[in-house]
C-alpha cells in the first residue's frame, strides 16, 4: 500500500533467558542444647527437716531391739512438736507379739501417760482387739507413725512423718510381725505411702517391702476415733478383724 508499518512492536516480546541460579549453601540448624533444670535451692526449714530425716536415719539404723529404738526414739530431737509435747510415746504391748498395731499418733491422754491408745479410742481398740482374742498384754505390740502430739490433736503434717518414718520402718522390721494393722488414713498412707481413701483401702491386705529380706502383710482398718464418731462403720471394722484373725491363724 506503500506504507512502512513497524511489526516488531506486534510480536510477542521475547523475555531473555535469565541466568540459573544456584540456592545459596545454609549452615544446617543445630537444635538448641537442652539445659538440665536448676535444682530447686531448698529453703531453711527444708534442709532442716533433712537434717532431722538423717539423723533419725542414722539412730534408727544403729538400734538391734526395741528397746535400743525407745531409748533413741526418746532421746531425739523430734522437731518442734516434742518442744510442745509432755510425753515421747513410743510403744506398748507385748514385744515379739505377731500382731503390730499402728495409729496416727498420741492424743492429750497419750501424751500425758506416755503410752499409745489410752484414751476413748483406746478403749474401743482393746475391745476390738479382744473379740479375736488379742490382748497388748499377751500378743499385740500398739505403736504410732508419730511420737508427739500435735497442737490442738490435728493431723501430722507430712515433714514430721517424715521425722519419724525411720524409726517407724525399723520399729516393723525389729518387731518382725506377721501382720501389722494399720488404723486410720495417716497410719495407712504413711505406711502403705498410698494416697488412696481409707474407705477403698481398708480390709485389703497389701504387700510392705522395706528392703529385700524385709516383707510384711498391713491390713488397713477405720480408727476407733473415727468409729467413736460413725459407730454404724463398725461392722466393717468387724470384717476386717476377722480377715486379721483368719491371717494370723493361717500364717
Amino acid at each position: 500500500m506503500g506504507v512502512e508499518v513497524d511489526v516488531d512492536h506486534l510480536l510477542p516480546q521475547q523475555i531473555p533467558p535469565q541466568p540459573s541460579r544456584v540456592p545459596a549453601r545454609t549452615a544446617p540448624v543445630r537444635p538448641a542444647p537442652v539445659r538440665p533444670a536448676p535444682t530447686p535451692i531448698k529453703t531453711a526449714k527444708e534442709k532442716e527437716v533433712q537434717k532431722g530425716i538423717t539423723e533419725a536415719q542414722s539412730l534408727a539404723t544403729a538400734c538391734h531391739t526395741l528397746q535400743e529404738l525407745k531409748t533413741a526414739i526418746e532421746a531425739f530431737n523430734g522437731g518442734k512438736l516434742k518442744e510442745s509435747s509432755t510425753n515421747t510415746v513410743v510403744y506398748d504391748g507385748t514385744v515379739g507379739a505377731e500382731l503390730l498395731v499402728i495409729g496416727e499418733g498420741p492424743g492429750r491422754d497419750e501424751d500425758q501417760q506416755g503410752l499409745p491408745f489410752v484414751g476413748p479410742a483406746g478403749k474401743l481398740l482393746d475391745k476390738m482387739l479382744a473379740s479375736i482374742n488379742r490382748y497388748r498384754t499377751t500378743n499385740t505390740l500398739i505403736t504410732n507413725v508419730n511420737y508427739w502430739r500435735p497442737p490442738g490433736n490435728r493431723n501430722p503434717t507430712p515433714e514430721e512423718l517424715a521425722l519419724c518414718s525411720p524409726f517407724v520402718e525399723r520399729m516393723i522390721t525389729l518387731a518382725k510381725p506377721q501382720l501389722i494393722l494399720s488404723v486410720g488414713a495417716v497410719a495407712s498412707g504413711s505406711i502403705i505411702r498410698t494416697g488412696t481413701p481409707i474407705s477403698r483401702l481398708r480390709g485389703q491386705i497389701c504387700d510392705l517391702d522395706l528392703n529385700e529380706t524385709a516383707q510384711f502383710k498391713v491390713l488397713p482398718t477405720f480408727h476407733p476415733a473415727y468409729l467413736l464418731r460413725r459407730p454404724q462403720d463398725k461392722s466393717k471394722a468387724w470384717r476386717d478383724l476377722l480377715k486379721a484373725e483368719e491371717f494370723l491363724g493361717s500364717a
